[in-house]
């Protein structure tokens, strides 16, 4: 394949970094936008690049919800030391992060050639848009927002992280979207189901990344593009991540719905006159 360029790659960034937390798809922005630049979407280095410019998205996690992963891993560390520390729900809350990765873990290792291959078609990913906006748009009828962050549970996080499969399965799903819209199914607040996203999105995506990472370095794409995509990123996440929870404490997903199933159409379109190639 031929190289992702710098300002390829940090363009992709900003269309990550814009993407990864809002429910409107990562991966099948980043796939559209690689049609249209003519690079390769089920390249195996391109899926790879892709995944490694998520740990930007995931770095600007870390570092806006410091405060809180240092109160889970200290509760966490507390409990494992001490048994009378192990009531705590930031103590078990951790273990549910963890617990609740284990499902898109297996399935990803299981279903990788999939997933790399005829899934990561366009046309699954214009179909995954409007199947993602059913979904939310579902999930916003049956929300009730009763609970908020401490009354989270494991069944809560186990459901809402298992549903992260989807997204991983069908590009244009969005991971953010299937677990926000899960949690208000749940009866989760809207803070309180976008927070937990946002904790379950931490070993999830790092892992992927992580795991990529080699595919990405030896298919032809420079380790000066993907520090500047994963830079880009970052930057971008992070006021993307400031921007939502400021979002939807007074709004709907409903805004999302509608530009999903544009962009859907859309895609559509651009497939069938052949404007891009799947």
């Amino acid at each position: 394949m031929s190289a992702i360029g710098v300002g390829q790659a940090a363009i992709l960034g900003v269309v990550e970094g814009l993407t990864e937390f809002l429910p409107v798809s990562s991966t099948g922005h980043l796939k559209i936008t690689e049609g249209l630049m003519g690079i390769p979407v089920d390249d195996k280095a391109v899926v790879g690049f892709t995944a490694v410019i998520q740990v930007g998205a995931i770095a600007a996690v870390l570092v806006y919800f410091f405060r809180d992963i240092v109160r889970f891993a200290s509760a966490w560390g507390r409990g494992i030391a001490n048994k009378a520390e192990r009531d705590s729900h930031d103590y078990k809350f951790a273990w549910w992060v963890i617990y609740a990765t284990i499902p898109i873990v297996v399935v990803g290792l299981l279903a990788k050639p999939l997933i790399d291959g005829p899934l990561a078609s366009l046309w699954v990913v214009a179909g995954s848009l409007i199947g993602g906006s059913v979904v939310m748009w579902v999930a916003e009828q049956m929300a009730r927002f009763k609970r908020g962050e401490d009354e989270i549970t494991l069944k809560d996080a186990m459901i809402v992280g298992s549903s992260q499969i989807l997204a991983l399965l069908f590009p244009g799903f969005s991971r953010s979207g299937a677990t926000i819209s899960t949690g208000l199914i749940r009866d989760l607040d809207r803070l309180a189901a976008t927070r937990l996203s946002f904790f379950l999105s931490i070993p999830a995506l790092t892992g992927a990344g992580l795991y990529e990472l080699k595919d990405a370095t030896g298919g032809g794409v420079d380790v000066i593009s993907l520090a500047v995509g994963t830079l880009v990123s970052f930057v971008v996440a992070y006021a993307s991540i400031a921007w939502l929870l400021k979002f939807v404490a007074k709004h709907s997903f409903n805004v999302f719905v509608v530009y999903r199933i544009i962009v859907a159409i859309l895609l559509f379109s651009l497939l069938g006159t052949g404007v891009l190639n799947a």
